[in-house]
């Protein structure tokens, strides 16, 4: 695959004895990952002013810098404080600006860590934890707690304890990689760790997170293909913010992927001074399925300390998804959510199509604006459910359909038990019925 002239230059500047094929060498793009302001630099060919060196050095102090040379070479070096790829992946000083709101772990990840490695949340998914270290070290990072001085792969121990947890809690049928990044493992630490969860029965899902279609796309070998599609059920989410992020490179990597028949899903987070606008996210989700990649989430900002500059007002999101809704191929529309601070997950906040409703009718409004009805059934017995599953007449006929109890709003919707209220701890009111 031929290179741009500026991955050229950079190749030239880090080393004129350095080969092109070197920079297709994804062991190479980790060995020069641009981590001073010196590099950055004479790697781009720019000088910059010395209230801009000022302000880098008091933020790599607190928040550290590494760019891969293929992602510093998508930079527009003409117009850089505008350019989604520098200001996705260069230091700003308004990273220090921390604001009341802001929080170390804001999703409360270690609170919900029963085991090594293990985050579980959900009831039948648990976030594994596989690797500290990334490709790049992106500004928006979620996890920027555990960035730099502790960018490393968990021992082996704690990874065989998380696989413990997971064989011991039979509930949980979808375990997702994650980290840092997982394929920073080489080929054969990620193959035996699948291997490890495939051998547990219940696991029927194994999803992997990773950023490396976007700043690392030379990781995407057919060496890691093809060990990938040996684990089959693998579903890998990427993570596309603006579509200047999806080069010929990237297209190569995902389609190596897409052709071994792994499921590709995208997660983007809205961002200010990013992808805040329609045309963006529209040109972006187009991008994304003409390479067999579904846009799944789009993320509110976390709450995340130094993330402030990025955040936009929830009404961004649903300008967006208003704008895409019935503009577009329905699986070119994520799921606009906020991750819950305090570890609440993730709440779809989307735009609002049913108006209103009455005893047989709702009323229900489209993209264009036009305003419609939906007529109930007149007369609508559901079949009572006691959650005794053998005595069923709805033909469950599932050999593996182990019934679960229900918890949320599920339970105040289920008929079989007596719940009719969900009430917070400590609630006051409660307290004082029990003096």
């Amino acid at each position: 695959m031929s290179i741009s002239k500026a991955q050229k230059r950079i190749i030239n500047n880090i080393n004129e004895t350095v080969q092109v094929s070197h920079w297709h060498d994804w062991h190479w793009q980790m060995r020069n990952c641009v981590r001073d302001l010196n590099s950055f630099e004479n790697l781009l060919g720019i000088e910059l002013t010395d209230d801009q060196r000022q302000k880098f050095s008091h933020t790599v102090a607190e928040f550290p810098m590494s760019i891969t040379p293929y992602y510093l070479s998508l930079i527009n070096t003409d117009d850089m404080e505008n350019d989604p790829i520098f200001r996705q992946s260069f230091p700003s000083v308004q990273e220090l600006d921390m604001k009341d709101c802001d929080m170390e772990d804001p999703l409360h990840e270690d609170a919900d860590c029963p085991a090594p490695c293990i985050t579980h949340r959900y009831p039948d998914r648990v976030l594994f934890l596989v690797s500290n270290t990334c490709a790049m070290y992106c500004r928006h990072c979620t996890r920027k707690r555990t960035v730099g001085d502790r960018d490393s792969i968990p021992c082996e121990n704690d990874m065989l304890a998380g696989i413990e947890y997971i064989r011991n809690n039979k509930g949980v049928r979808d375990v997702l990689l994650s980290g840092g990044d997982p394929f920073m493992l080489s080929d054969e630490k990620l193959d035996w760790l699948l291997g490890e969860l495939r051998s547990i029965e219940h696991v029927e899902i194994i999803r992997i997170g990773t950023r490396t279609p976007v700043v690392l796309p030379q990781r995407i070998t057919p060496a890691l293909v093809q060990m990938l599609k040996k684990h089959h059920p693998v579903w890998i989410n990427t993570h596309f913010n603006h579509p200047r992020e999806i080069t010929t490179s990237a297209k190569q990597a995902l389609a190596r992927l897409a052709d071994v028949g792994i499921p590709l899903g995208n997660q983007s987070v809205l961002l200010s001074g990013v992808n805040d606008c329609p045309r963006i996210m529209r040109a972006l989700v187009h991008k994304l399925a003409a390479n067999r990649v579904r846009p799944y989430y789009l993320y509110q900002c976390d709450l995340s300390k130094g993330l402030s500059h990025f955040r936009t007002p929830v009404g961004k999101g649903i300008e967006i998804l208003e704008s895409l809704i019935g503009h577009t191929s329905g699986f070119c529309v994520p799921t606009y959510v906020i991750d819950a601070p305090g570890g609440g997950g993730k709440i779809p906040v989307m735009p609002n199509y049913l108006i209103s409703w009455s005893t047989n009718k709702v009323v229900l409004r489209n993209y264009e604006g036009v305003i419609t009805t939906y007529k109930e059934p007149d007369s609508y017995e559901p079949t009572f459910c006691d959650r005794n599953c053998d005595k069923c007449d709805l033909q469950l006929s599932l050999a593996d359909g182990d019934e679960r109890n229900s918890i949320g709003i599920e339970k105040l919707l289920s008929n079989s038990n007596d719940t009719i209220a969900l009430v917070p701890r400590d609630n006051e009111r409660h307290e004082r019925r029990d003096e």
